[in-house]
C-alpha cells in the first residue's frame, strides 16, 4: 500500500490536508455455504487490531488479475474447498473516508475438499458452522470483520429474496430463528 497526501479544497470551501490510503490489491472474499447450510469460517491471528477473527476466507487479488480468480485462490488456501457455483454477493467501499480500499464478495456453493495451503505468515484455523449461529454470534458482536459481516447480511437476504438455489436458501434459513 502507499499513502498519498492531498493539499485540497472541502466542498464547504475550507482548505484541509487530507491522506488517502491506497492498497495494491482488491480485497476479495467467500462466503463458502454447504449443502446443508452450514459455511466455513476461517480463523487468525489479525495484526492491526492484535485479536483474534472468526472471518470469511478473504484475500487481495492485484488489479491486474480477475477477481474471481483471486478469489479461488483465497478459498483454496485458507479453507482447503473448491465451489462449482458461485454468485456474487457484493462490491463494497470499505472505508472511503481514509481509503480507496475496494472489495468484491462472493457466494459459494457445491464445494469439494482439496489441500489447504496457507500463506506461510498465516496460522488457520478452519470451522463449519451453521449460518443461524454465524447470524447469531455477528449481532453478538464475536464476529466483527466488516467484510464478513456485510457479506452474511447479504447471503442472508439473497436467501430470502430467491436469488439462491431454493433448496440451498432453505438450508441456510432452517437455523436462523
Amino acid at each position: 500500500m502507499r499513502l498519498t497526501q492531498h493539499d485540497a479544497t472541502a466542498p464547504t470551501g475550507m482548505r484541509n490536508n487530507y491522506v488517502v490510503m491506497r492498497p495494491q490489491n482488491l480485497s476479495v472474499g467467500v462466503l463458502p455455504v454447504h449443502d446443508d447450510g452450514s459455511v466455513t469460517l476461517v480463523g487468525q491471528q489479525r495484526f492491526g487490531l492484535m485479536n483474534y477473527s472468526w472471518e470469511m476466507p478473504e484475500g487481495g487479488a492485484p488489479y491486474d488479475e480477475d477477481p474471481i480468480d483471486g478469489v479461488k485462490r483465497e478459498l483454496a488456501e485458507e479453507a482447503g474447498l473448491a465451489a462449482s457455483h458461485w454468485r456474487e454477493a457484493l462490491k463494497i467501499e470499505l472505508s472511503n473516508s481514509i481509503t480507496d480500499q475496494r472489495a468484491m464478495a462472493w457466494v459459494a456453493w457445491g464445494l469439494s475438499a482439496m489441500p489447504i495451503a496457507p500463506d506461510p505468515t498465516e496460522i488457520i484455523r478452519v470451522t463449519r458452522v451453521p449460518f443461524g449461529d454465524l447470524m447469531r454470534e455477528i449481532a453478538r458482536g464475536s464476529v466483527r470483520d466488516m467484510f464478513t459481516v456485510a457479506t452474511t447480511l447479504r447471503a442472508y437476504h439473497m436467501a430470502h429474496q430467491g436469488e439462491l438455489p431454493p433448496c440451498l436458501a432453505k438450508a441456510m434459513l432452517a437455523s436462523v430463528r
